[in-house]
C-alpha cells in the first residue's frame, strides 16, 4: 500500500513538472550576439554589480548606478549620452555613498508642485535616499528616511492615485534589517510604503504578505494597459516553488493573495516594460525550484520574456523566452536596469559573470521585438 501511494505521488510529480515543461515558450538566443552587447564598466580583479538606470526626458541619456561589490559597497555613477552606444568614465559623487550597504536603485519622481526629481535609495538598515534635482548633475548626500530598514530598497517607486507626489513602493524583510538590531526569523515580509511629497519622505512600511512557507522578495511591477490594475512579480527565495504574483486594482491599498507564475517566468529580480506594440519587455535571472532547474536550458543565465498583460493575469506562459548572456558562475547575475527608447529599443543592462574566472561586470544589451520576431521565423 505504500509503495503504491509513493508511486501515485511520484507519477503526479512527473505529470506536474512535465505539464510546466511541455508549453514552454518558444526559446530564443542572444548570447552570440556580440553587436548588440556594449560594456558599461570593468575593472581588473573588482567585483561590479547590480546596476540600476534611469532614462531622461530627452530619451538618451541614460544614468547608471551600481555598487563595488555584491551589493554592499561604494556606489559608482556613470552616465551615456547616445542611448547607451558609450558611457562615460566614472562621474564624482557625494562621500557618503561609499558607505552604502546594499544595491541601490534610481527612480524618477515628480512633486505635488510639479518639481522634478530623481532619487536613488540604498537599503538594509536604515534605509537611505539620495536626491538630484536637476537630471542627475549634482546628487545630495544619503540621508536616513526613517528607523526603518530593508533588503533591496526599492524594488519599484510607482505614481499612483492620478495625483502628483503620491508614490507607491515596496521592498521586503527576512527579520535582520527592519529593525535596527533585528534577526533572521525564518519569515520572509513583504512591504510597501507610501508618500505623498514626491518620494522625498515615506510613511511607515505595512505588511502586504508574510510568510515562512514562501519566501517572496524582490518585487518588480508592472500596471495593467489600462491602468487600472497593478501586479508586482515576486522571486521565491526558498526554491521550493515559482516565482509569485500578486495582484491590486485600488492602488496597492489592498493585493490578491499569491499564486505562482509559470515556470518560463520563474526567476530573481523581476523589471518589464510594455513595447510599442503593447507586448512587454520582462528581463530577470533564471532561477527554478530545486526540482525544475534540470529541466530548463538557460538555468542561472540573464533572460528576458516576451508575452502580454493577459498571460500575467491568466497564468500563460508567454511568447518568447530569451537567453541574454550565458552567465559562467553559479547564479551570480542579472539585477537589471531596462529603458525603452522612443524609436521601440530596449536597454537591457545589468551584472554577471560574462568571462570564466572573472570578476562581474556590468553590461548592456539592446533589442526591438520585431527583431526577435523576425528570429523566431527563421
Amino acid at each position: 500500500m505504500k509503495k503504491n501511494l509513493y508511486l501515485f505521488f511520484l507519477s503526479t510529480s512527473l505529470i506536474a513538472n512535465q505539464n510546466q515543461t511541455n508549453h514552454y515558450p518558444k526559446t530564443l538566443d542572444l548570447n552570440d550576439q556580440i553587436y548588440r552587447q556594449v560594456v558599461v564598466d570593468r575593472e581588473h580583479g573588482q567585483y561590479l554589480g547590480h546596476p540600476t538606470t534611469c532614462l531622461l526626458e530627452d530619451g538618451k541619456t541614460i544614468l547608471c548606478v551600481y555598487p563595488k561589490g555584491h551589493g554592499r559597497g561604494e556606489i559608482v555613477y556613470k552616465k551615456s549620452f547616445d542611448s547607451g552606444l558609450t558611457w562615460s568614465n566614472r562621474l564624482p559623487t557625494p562621500t557618503n555613498w561609499k558607505t552604502s550597504k546594499e544595491v541601490p536603485t534610481l527612480h524618477r519622481v515628480v512633486g505635488p508642485d510639479g518639481k522634478k526629481r530623481i532619487i536613488m535609495w540604498s537599503g538594509l538598515h536604515p534605509a537611505r535616499l539620495a536626491v538630484s534635482e536637476d537630471e542627475g548633475k549634482k546628487w545630495g548626500p544619503l540621508n536616513e528616511i526613517g528607523d526603518w530598514g530593508g533588503i533591496v530598497v526599492m524594488g519599484f517607486v510607482e505614481p499612483i492615485d492620478s495625483k502628483k507626489g503620491k508614490y507607491l513602493a515596496m521592498f521586503h524583510d527576512d527579520g535582520r534589517f527592519y529593525t535596527k538590531n533585528g534577526k533572521r526569523t525564518g519569515f520572509f515580509t513583504l512591504f510597501k510604503t507610501f508618500s505623498n511629497d514626491g518620494g522625498l519622505t515615506w510613511n511607515k512600511p505595512e505588511e502586504v504578505f508574510k510568510s515562512s512557507d514562501v519566501h517572496l522578495c524582490e518585487p518588480g511591477l508592472i500596471r495593467s494597459p489600462d491602468g487600472k490594475k497593478i501586479a508586482v512579480l515576486l522571486r521565491e527565495n526558498s526554491r521550493m516553488k515559482n516565482s509569485h504574483i500578486i495582484f491590486s486594482e485600488n492602488e496597492g491599498k489592498t493585493w490578491s493573495y499569491p499564486k505562482e507564475l509559470p515556470l518560463s517566468l520563474t526567476g530573481d529580480r523581476h523589471i518589464g516594460k510594455y513595447a510599442l506594440d503593447g507586448r512587454l519587455f520582462i528581463s530577470f535571472r533564471c532561477r527554478s525550484p530545486q526540482k525544475l532547474a534540470s529541466t530548463r536550458t538557460y538555468e542561472g543565465d540573464w533572460v528576458g520574456w516576451v508575452g502580454t498583460w493577459n498571460d500575467l493575469v491568466q497564468g500563460k506562459n508567454g511568447q518568447y523566452s530569451i537567453r541574454l548572456k550565458d552567465n559562467k558562475k553559479s547564479y551570480d547575475c542579472a539585477y537589471p536596469g531596462l529603458e525603452l527608447l522612443p524609436d521601440g529599443t530596449f536597454i537591457v543592462t545589468t551584472y554577471g559573470h560574462w568571462s570564466f574566472g572573472q570578476p562581474p561586470y556590468i553590461l548592456s544589451v539592446r533589442l526591438r521585438l520585431s527583431e526577435l520576431d523576425m528570429m523566431a521565423k527563421k
